[in-house]
């Protein structure tokens, strides 16, 4: 929550019923704008406008009269009501899609990270085609998340191992059953792991590619 100067900015939206604290912040700060921030958000500052879900505003006498939306708002991993990260790959995972981490910090859990893989009765490694046509390798990165596509035969593998076993043309499909199941190419995350320069690049949701 953060108390602004008196705007001009236009537009309202359904009033949300605000919590006691803005009551009582908006009785001290009349004819201002009072802004309601992500709980997701545990920066320093002001902060961004991607974590601002919206803003009231108090009339002169401090009581609240109107309500209006941030149409730039990116809802964290906390308000979207997605369960706790069950790991540090989930957590880096969830971060990035919703823009509340970076992407890097993804490759850089995933490579050194022990995972499970689906396998067939040769040992083998499970592939599969995403609905656009690429072909990806699922990856699982707890129990939980393997355990929420049945039981089948797995094999518990280290990341860098894995990706020497990666068939050609497919990519990692990381946590495919989770709120964040993400599609991640193989070249960025090999060169996490040697140490190579990573290039910029901000994910689409749902996919972190090179």
């Amino acid at each position: 929550m953060a108390a602004d100067e008196p705007s001009d900015r236009s537009g309202t939206a359904m009033m949300p019923t605000p919590p006691d604290d803005i009551v009582e912040a908006a009785r001290l700060a009349p004819d201002h704008w009072i802004s309601m921030i992500d709980p997701g958000w545990d920066g320093e500052g002001v902060p961004p406008d991607r974590v601002v879900v919206g803003r009231w505003r108090t009339g002169a006498t401090g009581e609240i009269e109107e309500w209006e939306d941030n149409e730039a708002y990116r809802p964290s991993p906390e308000s979207l009501g997605w369960p706790e990260p069950t790991d540090d790959v989930d957590r880096a995972l969830q971060l990035a899609v919703t823009g509340y981490g970076p992407p890097e910090d993804v490759l850089r859990a995933l490579a050194t990270a022990e995972v499970a893989v689906l396998t067939l009765p040769d040992g083998s490694l499970v592939t599969a085609a995403v609905e656009d046509g690429g072909l990806v390798v699922p990856v699982f990165t707890s129990s939980s998340h393997l355990h929420s596509v049945g039981g089948f035969a797995f094999e518990r593998v280290t990341v860098p191992a894995l990706l020497d076993r990666l068939p050609p043309g497919h990519a990692f499909y990381v946590n495919p059953a989770g709120p964040v199941g993400s599609v991640l190419e193989p070249d960025r995350l090999g060169e996490t792991i040697t140490g190579g320069t990573q290039p910029g690049g901000t994910p689409g949701p749902h996919n972190i590619t090179g």
